[in-house]
């Protein structure tokens, strides 16, 4: 394997934005229970500004390679609520 596809495959994706932290954390608990690497990423100046996450959102982030497995789980999860 190259390093370059190497690095592709570590590649971070947006796997879904979330409007406020208590569903991302939901999100994020129900990828990790499956074994799927995750975070929480947002833009609200180190948590000094919550108001600024309004504007980007919460984006969880997953490995490029595990995108399909999460979201079939993160849509799994929303029919089962």
């Amino acid at each position: 394997m190259s390093l370059e596809s190497e690095t592709e495959q570590s590649k971070l994706i947006t796997i879904h934005t979330f409007t406020n932290e208590p569903e991302a954390n939901l999100a994020k608990g129900a990828l990790e229970a499956f074994g799927i690497d995750c975070m929480i990423a947002r833009d609200d100046c180190g948590g000094q500004r919550p108001h600024m996450a309004l504007t980007g959102g919460l984006r969880l982030l997953v490995r490029a390679e595990d995108a399909q497995r999460a979201a079939e789980v993160l849509e799994a999860d929303a029919e089962g609520a």
